[in-house]
């Protein structure tokens, strides 16, 4: 997982990752594989739709661990 999902520009939780995504201002997206259904089936489309990079993680907490907040996601960005 990249230092900058920590310390650089970035959007957490699927309502924000959602949003930038269809603002054409995600770069690369993450994507825990232990996500609701509902929700990573609405994150890939949405990254396969606007051809952003989209990275599986291995779990929700470990992609919250890895953007430094105390609470699992499902999903994040770093920002173009």
């Amino acid at each position: 997982m990249p230092e900058r999902l920590k310390t650089g520009n970035k959007v957490v939780g699927t309502r924000r990752v959602t949003k930038a995504l269809e603002a054409g201002r995600v770069a690369v997206c993450y994507l825990a594989q232990d996500a609701d259904l509902f929700i990573a089936t609405k994150i890939r489309g949405l990254c396969e739709e606007k051809r952003v990079k989209l990275v599986e993680v291995s779990t929700m907490k470990q992609l919250g661990q890895a953007c430094g907040v105390e609470v699992p996601t499902a999903s994040a960005g770093l920002l173009l």
